[in-house]
């Protein structure tokens, strides 16, 4: 079974309730690639459940200090909410939408069980994501409710915490405001279900899969392009400019998208994969620094050895040459460009196999 559920989940719940129309777009966008963010936070929240539920120590786990500094400023926020008792990583099912369920991070109660707790990790940066009214904590309370967990016993209100270090962003809701919540979660499913259902450009917009499908965003681009920006109005041209900021992100999936399949072997018409320029590098820094020394490089300048860019600087200064045999050039990896790009596109090992085979 996937992790996410496919018609709302806790992370798509604003899309939904705001633009009822992508939850069918979503289902026939193309899969998406996981992003090296979302796997430095899976990493850490299963590193965060260890922590919270056993005696793993953050000294025991391979992590680098800027994860480290989370995990403990995670471990930091818990002793300060005092949660008196908690489950972690609970799975819900929702009845009353079949398909329907989420994982909550932690869940749990203080005062003496009046207020339930439900909380979430998030490890990503520069995204702050606020607890007031957040969509995904709501959705998570309300299915803990109803599936009668027993944090929800004695409660009457519930209190919501994102705790994304370096802070603790907490906010308290009524059993009646997360009941209004449910009401707009299944007025939005009611209308997704419909023949047309409406789309949306928004905020919810940012991490949703079927930008590249959507009409809203198509759209947007064709009214963009075929405007002339002498003629537009000092109101339309802000208009304009706002509607451009909201689709950088569909640009990036898109571009995204069209590596994707090129990478993949499947082709794109008009764009082909290539390596990206390479930079130049050190083969070896031992046998770079004899190199240099050898050749009369200035001692001070190889003190830190630097890049071979800023050091042939330096050489070229004292009319020495840099050695060839210590540098080499290497890309940082593949990027896409139209076919009336001069560099050759590259050469899948998948397609070298088949072109191969085709000759047995």
């Amino acid at each position: 079974m996937s992790a996410h559920s496919t018609i709302v989940g806790g992370s798509t719940a604003k899309r939904v309730i705001n633009c009822p129309g992508s939850v069918k777009l979503v289902q026939q966008a193309p899969p998406q690639p996981e992003s090296k963010y979302a796997a430095e936070g899976s990493l850490l929240h299963g590193y965060i459940e260890r922590l919270v539920t056993d005696d793993t120590r953050i000294a025991d786990l391979e992590i680098n200090d800027a994860q480290a500094e989370k995990l403990d400023f995670c471990l930091q926020a818990l002793d300060e909410i005092q949660i008196e008792e908690y489950d972690t990583e609970v799975k819900f099912k929702y009845d009353k939408v079949p398909g329907v369920f989420g994982t909550v991070d932690l869940i749990g109660t203080y005062n003496a069980g009046a207020t339930a707790v439900v909380l979430d990790w998030k490890f990503g940066d520069g995204v702050t994501v606020r607890a007031e009214d957040n969509e995904q904590l709501m959705f998570y309370a309300l299915l803990a409710w109803r599936s009668g967990h027993w944090a929800f016993e004695k409660a009457t209100e519930v209190e919501l915490c994102i705790v994304q270090p370096p802070q603790l962003r907490q906010w308290s809701c009524s059993l009646k405001r997360l009941a209004r919540f449910e009401d707009d979660l299944l007025h939005a499913l009611r209308i997704a279900q419909g023949s047309a259902p409406p789309t949306a450009i928004g905020e919810w917009c940012k991490f949703c899969p079927a930008k590249t499908i959507c009409p809203q965003h198509t759209g947007a681009i064709e009214r963009v392009v075929r405007s002339r920006l002498e003629q537009l109005s000092n109101e339309q041209l802000g208009q304009m400019l706002e509607l451009a900021d909201k689709l950088e992100s569909f640009i990036g999936a898109a571009r995204g998208l069209v590596q994707q399949k090129l990478e993949a072997g499947l082709p794109v018409p008009g764009w082909k994969l290539v390596p990206k320029q390479a930079r130049r590098q050190w083969t070896n820094e031992a046998d770079a620094l004899a190199a240099l020394r050898a050749v009369g490089a200035p001692e001070s300048e190889l003190m830190e050895l630097r890049s071979p860019a800023q050091i042939e600087k330096v050489l070229k200064k004292r009319k020495i040459a840099l050695p060839g045999d210590v540098v080499t050039s290497v890309s940082s990896g593949d990027t896409i460009a139209p076919e009336s790009d001069p560099r050759p596109a590259k050469v899948l090992l998948a397609q070298q196999m088949t072109a191969a085979l085709s000759k047995i």
